[in-house]
């Protein structure tokens, strides 16, 4: 049940968020499990002004091209399982957008079933 935030600069290509955000569920898709269907997605653009991030952190040269995911899911993934999700998700944007390796940025957030409402007002998963 995740919840995907993408951060990009502005793109001149209308369609290019919209895509990434496709790649990414995708790729959650296929390593993690995530059901059919379960894709839920805030996709943002930004100035420069708005859109802050170290061009070297860790030894990582990154451009302006970077694209920050955050993906708040319930927890209970293996590290290979995160592993492969991180490889998969930067390796196929990479090859169908060609964003840099290095301009993919991933951060998940694990968070306990309970603490999600699907809708009604009501915890689906809170016993």
């Amino acid at each position: 049940m995740p919840l995907v935030r993408v951060d990009i600069k502005n793109n001149p290509d209308p369609t290019f968020a919209k895509r990434v955000g496709k790649l990414i569920y995708t790729a959650m898709h296929t390593t993690i499990g995530v059901p059919e269907n379960d894709n839920f997605q805030i996709l943002a653009e930004h100035d420069a002004n708005h859109f802050i991030y170290d061009p070297t952190f860790m030894g990582i040269e990154r451009t302006d091209n970077l694209v920050i995911i955050q993906i708040t899911l319930m927890e209970g993934r293996t590290t290979e399982q995160k592993k492969l999700l991180y490889k998969t998700i930067a390796d196929s944007l990479n090859a169908e957008l060609a964003v840099r390796l290095e301009d993919v940025f991933i951060n998940l957030v694990e968070v306990k079933r309970e603490n999600w409402s699907f809708g009604n007002g009501i915890g689906q998963f809170a016993g």
